[in-house]
């Protein structure tokens, strides 16, 4: 006969399955609301562009870690966002690529179930069908058809906001 070994202290809520569960849930909500949320970073990034004298003040290297706390908790919640630092997700429908067990950018694996989930994770929905749910009801949905150049792994944990702010300024003053 085996005994349970107890804890002090077993929070609830702690199941792996429950989190990842919990984490479908927002990510969907996510992509069946990309139009509202695209038409939201889009006045965010303005805002930030409208920052790049202060980010030039400050120095983009010396804000990078505030803003990096902050980008991981809103696009780690809404998205399950694994800061690979070129986030892609007005072209793919927002539905994060890297939640892909094989971090594909640029579309399904060819693997797809038939009810639509992953082939590795069989109880996650496929990224890339919520992807092309997603792309369809935003206003520049068609960007998912454009090939995404591979994940550059120096880049993952640096914020995705700052450095399109910077390419931003920089396409400006041309």
């Amino acid at each position: 006969m085996t005994t349970r070994k107890h804890t002090a202290y077993e929070p609830t809520g702690t199941s792996p399955i429950s989190r990842r569960a919990r984490s479908y849930t927002i990510r969907r909500w996510s992509v069946r609301h990309a139009r509202a949320l695209e038409w939201f970073y889009d006045i965010f990034a303005d805002i930030l562009l409208d920052l790049h004298p202060l980010w030039n003040l400050i120095g983009y290297e010396r804000a990078e870690a505030p803003v990096v706390v902050l980008e991981r908790v809103v696009k780690g919640f809404l998205f399950d966002c694994r800061m690979c630092g070129q986030c892609v997700l007005s072209s793919s429908g927002m539905s994060c690529p890297m939640n892909c067990p094989k971090t594909l950018r640029n579309g399904p694996c060819g693997g797809v179930r038939a009810n639509g989930n992953c082939e590795v994770e069989p109880d996650m929905p496929c990224v890339w069908i919520e992807a092309w749910k997603g792309s369809v009801m935003m206003k520049n949905g068609a960007r998912i058809e454009n090939v995404q150049v591979p994940s550059d792994q120096s880049l993952r944990g640096t914020s995705s906001w700052l450095r399109a702010t910077a390419e931003r300024a920089r396409e400006k003053q041309q």
